[in-house]
């Protein structure tokens, strides 16, 4: 076989296993460009076998299908790749953590509900550590050309968490130091939360629910309560669904009773015994 017959040969077997692996998967090809970030057209064409694909997409395309990247192409990773994609959650989530430690470089994501103080806190960290801060719903709004609230009302819940997306692939891309300060829904995507938590060091600031109402109206934001008379019942019980995903981060900041400046010292406290200060 001549060389750009092998070539094209090996291009179209890759297709193939990715196509293989989405389906083993149960994700349609949208769902997978979703995920991933990467055009449904260029799935398209790397499936059929025609794609010129590089390095940054297939890394991409193998997370999205949270697959090891070298079973993407081949060789004597096929049966071990088969058998990891069939394993349940828990036990991948092992056999990643002993294989390939997650690479969080020095990027520390702020989790939690409004009020609990991230664009503050997050703010007073990056300074502290002289890593630029970023706050995800500005990058979406930087991505979209619209504020958040137009996002959501053009697009719905969907759309804003498909942009939501691209902002952490953005910022994970540009910035080695950063300090993120993530939208309080981000842990319910789940696709995006693992993503932040393989490669950001989460840290959940955590409150007495009261303390997010109360903080939230002392900026004069006065929505959680306009129209809402059961607002306090409605952030409760929004707290209760998250609690567990929140308590998954690495690390946790307890604010309740305490000031900006006690507040700081402890996060900063916190990310020094994560090893990046």
């Amino acid at each position: 076989m001549k060389p750009t017959e092998a070539a094209g040969a090996f291009v179209r077997e890759v297709g193939e296993r990715v196509r293989a692996l989405r389906a083993r998967r149960g994700l349609t090809r949208q769902k997978l460009a979703d995920i991933s970030g990467v055009s449904l057209r260029y799935l398209a064409q790397w499936e059929a076998g025609a794609g010129n694909v590089s390095l940054s997409v297939l890394h991409r395309v193998a997370a999205a299908l949270d697959t090891p990247a070298p079973a993407l192409l081949g060789g004597p990773v096929d049966d071990i790749a088969a058998l990891y994609a069939a394993a349940p959650d828990a036990l991948r989530q092992r056999v990643r953590e002993m294989l390939a430690p997650p690479v969080r470089a020095r990027r520390v994501a702020l989790i939690g509900l409004r009020g609990a103080g991230k664009t503050t806190l997050g703010r007073l960290l990056g300074t502290s550590l002289n890593w630029p801060f970023v706050e995800l719903n500005r990058e979406i709004e930087a991505l979209s050309g619209l504020a958040v609230n137009e996002v959501i009302a053009l697009y719905g819940q969907d759309g804003y968490r498909r942009l939501e997306r691209q902002a952490v692939d953005r910022v994970v891309a540009a910035r080695d130091e950063v300090v993120l300060a993530a939208a309080g829904g981000v842990v319910t995507e789940a696709e995006t939360f693992r993503f932040v938590q393989a490669h950001f060091h989460t840290v959940w600031l955590k409150a007495a629910p009261h303390e997010h109402m109360n903080r939230v109206r002392a900026q004069g934001d006065e929505r959680p309560m306009a129209g809402h008379p059961r607002a306090m019942e409605e952030l409760n019980a929004r707290l209760r669904d998250r609690e567990a995903l929140y308590a998954s981060a690495h690390a946790t900041v307890n604010t309740s009773g305490r000031g900006v400046a006690e507040s700081h010292d402890a996060l900063v406290r916190t990310v020094a015994a994560l090893g990046l200060a």
